[in-house]
């Protein structure tokens, strides 16, 4: 079996290199990050937009391209190396495919076409603070339709204008849609070590909700968006973790130390060999994730292996960017330590990713759960 992209999938991925190589250089990500005024890039996103990376994966019929979820792991992948400052995730990965999911006839008609124009961006907000959210703790209501609670951290919460939102209904969780343009929503802007993907904190006071999926399915649902989530985030991380291993590589080859470049020495051949392992191994189940990911927009019931397949690729590509992304200031010594080298853009945004959908250790305890779950079966 070949594993790897087709051609027309290598030609979009090189596609999107190129064009990410002139629209979004470093300089575009440090004007963010300087900036205190502004959480992501609007002409980067405009321009991704026009492009069609927005509704890659939606159907033509409600504005997008209709490609498979495996081009848009390609795109994810080159989106991550580039460490783009756009609201990509959250809407794309999170709000497009879960309205594709389990929105209603009228909710893609109203959101998908918005979302693939560029006129809409999406977030997730699930968490009310610290330690593990349950049913039982989850104190966002929605009354008659009206929404009151509060949501911290949520990613691009900022900068959205639609929000899947946890909340009890009825004694019963569940997830709704909220216009944060609309009337009984405040934002507060909150400081985080990425300020290229914005943080919030939304206070909801009587906000309009619309259920998004069956009632009473809340945490169901939420854990199913994730699951396609976090194969997408694999693809962003591997692209990233790729993206440092090159950086150190082209340091090690052209910094001197006593007479010889630096990556003649065995230190640095064993840091750049265990970065280049620790990719491998997450672009293994990245690629397994695409598959599974894409499986189960095709198959009638889903692909059983999504589950599985989405927590081993969330996993290691957290563990292979964060690794890469360190060892890579290693390799580049005092000097990346400053902010002149791009290194921390990298080591942020490593952090960033690893959190956005769920920590490692909740990876790994839903992985392991699902191994149970196939071994008692």
């Amino acid at each position: 079996m070949d594993f790897d992209y087709s051609d027309d999938q290598k030609f979009l991925k090189d596609e999107a290199r190129k064009f990410l190589g002139g629209r979004c250089p470093p300089a575009v990500v440090r004007g963010v990050l300087d900036d205190p005024a502004k959480s992501y890039d609007e002409p980067l996103w405009k321009a991704v937009a026009e492009q069609g990376w927005l509704g890659a994966a939606i159907a033509e019929e409600h504005g997008g391209l209709g490609l498979g979820r495996v081009e848009l792991c390609a795109i994810a992948e080159e989106l991550g190396r580039a460490v783009a400052p756009i609201p990509f995730a959250s809407t794309v990965y999170i709000l497009a495919e879960a309205v594709m999911a389990h929105g209603s006839d009228a909710q893609k008609a109203a959101i998908l076409p918005a979302i693939a124009a560029g006129e809409r961006i999406g977030c997730l907000a699930v968490s009310e603070g610290p330690g593990a959210l349950t049913p039982s703790a989850l104190s966002a209501q929605v009354e008659g339709g009206k929404l009151t609670g509060v949501k911290i951290p949520v990613t691009d919460g900022d900068v959205a204008h639609t929000a899947i939102v946890l909340a009890s209904e009825n004694g019963k969780p569940g997830l709704f849609l909220v216009d944060l343009t609309g009337a009984g929503v405040t934002r507060e802007t909150l400081e985080s070590l990425d300020p290229t993907r914005g943080v919030a904190r939304l206070t909801f006071d009587g906000a309009a909700a619309e259920r998004l999926g069956p009632a009473g399915e809340g945490f169901d649902l939420v854990q199913a968006i994730l699951d396609r989530a976090a194969v997408l985030l694999a693809f962003e991380q591997l692209g990233g973790a790729d993206r440092c291993l090159e950086m150190a590589k082209e340091y090690a080859l052209g910094r001197y130390a006593f007479g010889r470049v630096i990556g003649g020495y065995q230190a640095i051949k064993h840091k750049l060999v265990d970065i280049y392992v620790k990719n491998e191994v997450a672009r293994s189940n990245a690629y397994y994730g695409a598959w599974a990911l894409n499986a189960s927009t095709l198959k009638e019931n889903g692909a059983p292996e999504l589950p599985t397949a989405a927590a081993a690729a969330r996993i290691a590509a957290s563990d292979a960017f964060w690794f890469a992304s360190k060892e890579s200031v290693q390799v580049h010594g005092g000097m990346g330590f400053t902010w002149e080298v791009d290194c921390h853009l990298y080591y942020r945004r490593s952090r960033q990713l690893s959190l956005v959908a769920g920590s490692p250790r909740l990876w790994k305890e839903r992985l392991v759960s699902e191994l149970e779950k196939k071994n008692a079966a």
